[in-house]
């Protein structure tokens, strides 16, 4: 299905997420900086498009000239959203049956963003070539900093290239499921259990600290993904195809007997002329911004 993020957002209780406002296709720089305003959100802050898919046109906004630069490309709705304080990253993935009042957490993720680290003598560029994962982001990177690139950056001083954790924008994803714990699946319980017709899907959390997460505070979720979402521990290195073939299985074998409990309760399945206009649908809005 295509989802709107903005949709979602709404599900969710407020403290749980950054400020967020959405801005329609064809709106007006003027109205949207009201909008801005009146919301409270602050640059550098994230624009990204309502229906996304795989981190495609996400950009963090400095200043006017990119917010006027992004409204000016974007034919589609998109998101404005404060930056989450925050700089580690996890995917939860939590599991809960309709007719079972608690839930469990079936794998975390986290994410290894593309930081590089100053030696005083090499650009910015130099050393993105320095890191084979890095160096396939480049061209990429090339067309969102410039001639920034060739900027020598001094010695210990840190850049994080691309600061939302997207597989398709050179995060690295390592299995973090052991970290599952009582204290960790209570607070997720008390968390999706205010989301509702939540069952299935995986929460992408920003956070301080791990102690902090576990005890519910100093986190924000940054989206929350249902049907489609996908358990991306599978995606760390360690792992073989068959192990993410297992871990595919059964997820969906998840997914399929939630769908059932619901169907019993009367909640339609997706009908195949449905499931085809949103297929076309998802072509449309890729074209839209995989380029962008």
């Amino acid at each position: 299905m295509m989802e709107s993020k903005k949709e979602i957002y709404d599900l969710i209780p407020q403290q749980y997420y950054p400020k967020t406002e959405l801005i329609l296709e064809k709106t007006s720089l003027d109205e949207i900086l009201k909008l801005i305003q009146n919301s409270g959100i602050k640059y550098p802050f994230i624009a990204k498009p309502d229906i996304g898919l795989r981190g495609s046109a996400v950009k963090k906004i400095h200043n006017l000239a990119e917010l006027k630069s992004y409204n000016g490309k974007a034919n589609f709705d998109y998101l404005v959203q404060d930056l989450i304080p925050f700089e580690k990253e996890v995917g939860i993935f939590y599991v809960r049956y309709p007719n079972e009042k608690l839930g469990k957490i079936t794998g975390i993720v986290s994410k290894e963003f593309l930081i590089i680290t100053g030696d005083g003598v090499s650009t910015i560029k130099e050393l993105i070539k320095k890191n084979s994962r890095y160096l396939l982001q480049l061209e990429a990177l090339q067309l969102e900093y410039g001639n920034t690139l060739l900027t020598i950056l001094p010695k210990g001083d840190k850049i994080n290239l691309v600061p939302y954790g997207n597989h398709a924008r050179g995060a690295k994803f390592l299995d973090g499921s052991q970290w599952i714990s009582p204290k960790l699946t209570e607070i997720f319980n008390e968390l999706c259990f205010q989301i509702p017709g939540f069952y299935f899907g995986r929460l992408d959390i920003m956070y301080n600290t791990w102690e902090e997460l576990e005890t519910g505070k100093n986190f924000a979720i940054v989206e929350l993904n249902g049907a489609g979402s996908e358990p991306t521990h599978i995606y760390d290195p360690k792992h073989s195809i068959f192990f993410a073939w297992r871990e595919l299985a059964r997820h969906i074998t998840y997914m399929y007997e939630i769908s059932v409990q619901n169907h019993k309760k009367g909640v339609p399945y997706l009908a195949h002329k449905v499931g085809m206009k949103e297929y076309k649908l998802h072509l449309e809005q890729s074209r839209k911004i995989v380029n962008f």
